[in-house]
């Protein structure tokens, strides 16, 4: 199978050369494309998780030696979560090579954070298929990068700390409002507001309720700390 210029282009931008090309055209294969005998991705999403998981794993033992399970965990998470794994496909411009059906072209699929990041597992999937396990923690380390080594202030959970924050002072749990949603149906902005029982109060705008939501609790949290 030969590779269009645009997705031997990608094969540069994640550093790995497919033997095997078709694995690389159906990690970029999303379902709605629906033609006949043409595989998804959804499969390799599955396995890509699977292996992105294990390559954290290890290098959070590596980057972290005396770390417990329960420091760890958390660095875990902030670094596999769907939000981290698109963050990666925008660096990258996966968008820009994903195959998609009509309608999800039309909805802003390029951009959708969940399509992104199920995208990049397949492509980690793809890789691993295609060269073995070493071939795919690399180029995971190469492009997840700094991420591993400032893990540490990302997996702080904003929402629970304002939390605990609130309960260390006999207050009652912080409350999430949320004050709008603008923007099309397929890019929405939500702007949230996060509250305290003593009026405090911080708003923050983005793409997601769970993201606007963080963001508005880290910056309660910066108010009142």
């Amino acid at each position: 199978m030969k590779l269009s210029a645009e997705l031997r282009a990608f094969q540069d931008r994640i550093g790995h050369r497919f033997a095997d090309p078709a694995l690389l055209v159906r990690a970029v294969t999303h379902s709605s494309v629906g033609t006949p005998n043409r595989e998804d991705n959804q499969r390799l999403e599955f396995l890509g998780d699977r292996v992105l998981g294990l390559v954290m794993s290890e290098a959070l033992l590596e980057e972290d030696r005396a770390a417990s399970e329960g420091q760890l965990a958390p660095r875990f998470n902030a670094l596999v979560r769907k939000e981290t794994c698109a963050d990666v496909a925008r660096e990258i411009d996966l968008g820009a090579v994903l195959r998609l059906g009509r309608s999800e072209m039309l909805s802003g699929g390029r951009r959708k954070q969940a399509l992104l990041g199920d995208a990049m597992e397949a492509v980690i999937a793809a890789v691993y298929r295609d060269a073995g396990f070493e071939a795919a923690r690399d180029m995971v380390l190469r492009l997840w990068g700094k991420r591993i080594g400032q893990v540490e202030a990302d997996a702080r959970d904003a929402k629970t700390a304002l939390q605990e924050w609130a309960q260390a002072r006999g207050m009652q749990p912080p409350r999430y409002v949320e004050l709008s949603r603008d923007g099309p149906d397929h890019a929405p902005v939500f702007t949230i507001a996060a509250r305290l029982e003593n009026g405090e109060e911080a708003r923050a705008r983005a793409g997601s309720k769970r993201q606007a939501e963080q963001a508005a609790a880290q910056a309660l949290l910066s108010q009142v700390e």
